[in-house]
């Protein structure tokens, strides 16, 4: 007999291949969008450059102002613009941040969001926002927020190199991970979840050996999309928990610390959850009690971090980082307890292969 859950499925129109960034003007017209404001960061100049130039003179400007964790001042310079310009639509193009910038102009105006991803984040497929005030990050979930329309073009991630691509595809396996034991865990969404493992743990290796293997990059972005698509109803536990409160504190690249924490937290959270280690250790063809450690060589194996010092963590953060940690993470599937969790902080911050 199936077991009892409670599924609320997400709508949003996405449009994913090769190429699938020539049917943003067809996707603009289904809106009714005729001014379009582009966020998207510097680094982000040339592919905003070709897809403005596809959307023509809808365009109404641009703001560039893009920066990881999404800062409540810069966000509010995104608010500003978007409605000085009048724009009746907001078209991201960029990794999470961008798509952040878009949620964050959601909140206050009611505009519909377009997504272009070029990384692995997924926060495109979800209601849940993240912005940063001070050392703090506040994070929430509003309808209102999610794309309208999320469009994976593979190509525009090929410029995307291993030391950004590897770290931001270990976050989209975080989430699928995650989404197994999150509050909102459910059936469907675990099948989805170990498919994007499956996906993301098979490409992401050619990603970085090869960076313009098209179909690797395909691969990674599908699993990278079924992420999103977990993360929006599974929701996320200790290991995003940690990501929030030491981006938040010490300014760290997200990506990064993904790379670093996954298989620490999941070593912590593993007595809680045999039978599903058990199953993603099936999809990796090992042991249920491999998977932490198979996580943290993954991530060594693609040239991605390994350690909280090496990206920039301060040793004398780590016992307040402790203390927030237990608090913001109280609701995980096993509670943190302040020792537990000192242990996990120091072992990923020297970069000690998990148990």
């Amino acid at each position: 007999m199936a077991t009892p859950f409670t599924y609320d499925a997400i709508p949003g129109r996405v449009v994913f291949g090769a190429g699938s960034r020539h049917q943003l003007p067809d996707e603009l017209d289904r809106l009714g969008a005729g001014r379009v404001l582009i966020v998207a960061g510097e680094q982000e100049d040339a592919i905003a450059a070709e897809i403005g130039a596809g959307i023509g003179d809808r365009v109404v400007g641009r703001f560039s102002g893009v920066v990881q964790h999404v800062p409540v001042e810069a966000a509010a310079e995104a608010v500003d613009l978007v409605r000085s310009s009048a724009a009746d639509a907001v078209l991201t193009i960029g990794g999470g941040s961008a798509t952040g910038f878009g949620k964050a102009i959601a909140l206050e105006v009611d505009v519909p969001i377009v997504a272009v991803p070029t990384t692995y984040a997924g926060s495109e497929m979800t209601t849940i926002w993240g912005m940063t005030s001070g050392d703090h990050k506040q994070t929430g979930r509003d309808p209102t927020v999610k794309p309208v329309v999320v469009v994976y073009d593979p190509e525009l991630t090929v410029s995307l190199p291993p030391a950004i691509a590897g770290p931001s595809g270990m976050n989209a396996l975080a989430h699928s991970v995650e989404a197994l034991y999150g509050p909102g865990a459910n059936p469907v969404i675990s099948v989805v979840a170990l498919e994007s493992i499956r996906s993301l743990v098979a490409a992401l290796p050619a990603v970085c050996r090869r960076p313009d293997d098209l179909d690797a990059r395909s691969d990674a972005l599908y699993g990278a999309y079924l992420a999103g698509v977990a993360l929006a109803t599974g929701g996320t536990a200790l290991h995003h928990k940690t990501c929030h409160v030491l981006g938040g504190m010490f300014n760290l690249n997200h990506g990064d610390m993904n790379a670093v924490v996954l298989g620490h937290a999941v070593a912590y959270n593993a007595p809680a959850i045999p039978e599903l280690l058990e199953r993603i250790g099936r999809v990796l063809g090992i042991g249920g009690d491999e998977v932490p450690g198979a996580l943290f060589d993954l991530a060594a194996s693609i040239g991605a971090p390994t350690s909280l010092e090496a990206i920039g963590m301060p040793a004398d953060g780590l016992e307040e980082a402790v203390r927030r940690v237990v608090v913001e993470a109280a609701a995980n599937v096993r509670p943190p307890e302040q020792d537990g969790i000192r242990q996990m902080l120091d072992d990923a911050f020297h970069g000690k292969r998990p148990a």
